[in-house]
Parts: structure tokens; C-alpha cells; sequence
């Protein structure tokens, strides 16, 4: 019986041992994860800021440059839309 329980405590060292290994390694991935999300952060924040400047700068090109996007997409829209359909009467 006390072969068993010295066995017991073996496997449980073992256990512990390896349960202590796989926390060491989940722990290092996690700080690789963290340090990875907060340079995104990091690099986005200096984007957004990046373009706020830019945009307070040349407010009426950024202006102009949404106009024209908003008619090319409506004109696109129109385009798409008259194709794909064929004509109507509605008289």
C-alpha cells in the first residue's frame, strides 16, 4: 500500500509538473497575443489620427472627392439597374 501512495504522489508531481509547463506556455502566447493587439492599437490610433489631419487640412478636396464618388455611384447604380431589368411601362 505505501508503494502505491509514494506511485500516487509521483504521477501526481508529474501532473503538476506538466500542468505548470503548459500554464508557462499559455501565459507567453497570451503576453505575444496582448503585445500584438496593442501595437494594432497603436498603428490604427496614428492612422485615424493621420487622416483626421489630413482632412481638417484640405477640407474641400476631401469634399469634392465624396461628391464625386457619391454621382459615380449613383450613375453606377442607374447604369446596373437599367441593365439588368428589362424596360418597363408604366403608362
Amino acid at each position: 500500500m505505501k508503494k502505491q501512495i509514494a506511485e500516487l504522489r509521483r504521477e501526481i508531481t508529474k501532473i503538476n509538473r506538466t500542468l505548470s509547463d503548459r500554464a508557462e506556455e499559455a501565459q507567453g502566447w497570451y503576453d505575444g497575443a496582448a503585445e500584438r493587439a496593442s501595437r494594432a492599437a497603436r498603428q490604427l490610433r496614428s492612422q485615424a489620427h493621420t487622416m483626421t489631419e489630413t482632412v481638417q487640412q484640405n477640407p474641400g478636396t476631401i469634399s469634392s472627392a465624396m461628391m464625386l464618388g457619391g454621382v459615380l455611384g449613383v450613375v453606377l447604380g442607374i447604369v446596373i439597374a437599367k441593365s439588368s431589368e428589362p424596360e418597363r411601362r408604366w403608362f
